[in-house]
């Protein structure tokens, strides 16, 4: 539910289709949108490529369809994903293949997505260890920071670098913001030994999101999240500021909401928190044009 590239609450009259690969496919006031929508063209599109072949395998997961359905759509996509490095990409990936010859994009990445995705299927997430966690962060948010820097242009070493901390740093504060939303589904990504640390040991969603310890298990992710937010804005100022302009909006818009969560706090009530179209207009403003 909490996916790095696919978990913006969307806003009312936003669009929703996004089968497509276009900029009609992406809800056009999510901070994603307005991030990719300064790229050149032909990163642009396949960008938006990355965020279709995302929203597709993460609706897949999220549905209420049987769990066996659901892991044979998982495996028809991998299929996919491997005709098409094959050099027979059937209709639904065709036009993958000159954003994949273009910018290098790894195969190994897309299965990645595909194999996080999947993590949520064969039975809801519960308190995974803090190893299982890490592992999901990297295949959901760092595997498509991994496309995307390829796109962007930077370096690969420090692409990947940028790729590991941004994406767990996003990842990290989707959790910590979706605490609620994802109980409702019956999911717990708040790792085991935060919860024993805290004296919890329940993994039953809802009797966490009640219990007043709560807080104490969200502390040490803030401290995590925001050690990966410094590293990644380490990497970026050492590259051209053009390469880095869409990860660094991205960047910001996140940290953004992790700061605002850490004002609301987590103790109930938890009323949602949003990042204001000012706020974004201002981040949008100081690094995508001036």
């Amino acid at each position: 539910m909490n996916r790095q590239v696919t978990s913006e609450p969307s806003q009312p009259g936003e669009a929703q289709d996004v089968q497509g690969v276009g900029v009609q496919g992406v809800a056009a006031g999510s901070s994603f949108y307005a991030a990719m929508r300064i790229l050149p063209r032909a990163q642009r599109e396949a960008m938006f490529q990355i965020y279709s072949f995302c929203r597709q395998v993460d609706d897949i997961a999220d549905s209420d369809g049987p769990r066996p359905e659901r892991l044979a759509a998982l495996a028809q996509w991998r299929d996919d994903i491997d005709a098409l490095y094959a050099g027979r990409p059937p209709a639904r990936v065709r036009d993958y293949a000159p954003s994949v010859r273009q910018f290098g994009l790894r195969r190994e990445d897309f299965l990645a997505i595909i194999d996080g995705m999947e993590m949520d299927v064969p039975a809801d997430i519960r308190a995974p260890d803090d190893k299982t966690l890490d592992l999901y962060c990297d295949r959901v948010a760092s595997a498509v920071g991994r496309l995307s820097v390829k796109i962007f242009g930077l370096p690969d070493d420090d692409g990947i670098l940028l790729a590991h901390h941004l994406g767990r740093a996003l990842q990290l504060t989707n959790i910590l913001r979706d605490i609620d939303e994802d109980a409702a589904i019956g999911r717990l990504y708040l790792p085991r030994e935060m919860l024993f640390h805290a004296g919890i040991t329940s993994s039953d969603p809802q009797a966490v999101i009640l219990n007043p310890a709560l807080p104490k298990v969200c502390a040490p992710l803030v401290t995590r999240a925001r050690a990966h937010f410094e590293k990644a804005d380490a990497v970026m100022a050492r590259n051209r500021r053009r390469v880095v302009r869409a990860p660094r909006i991205m960047s910001k818009y996140y940290r953004k909401i992790l700061e605002l969560l850490v004002a609301r706090g987590f103790a109930l009530p938890r009323n949602p928190v949003r990042l204001g179209k000012a706020a974004k207009v201002a981040i949008l403003l100081q690094y995508a044009f001036i």
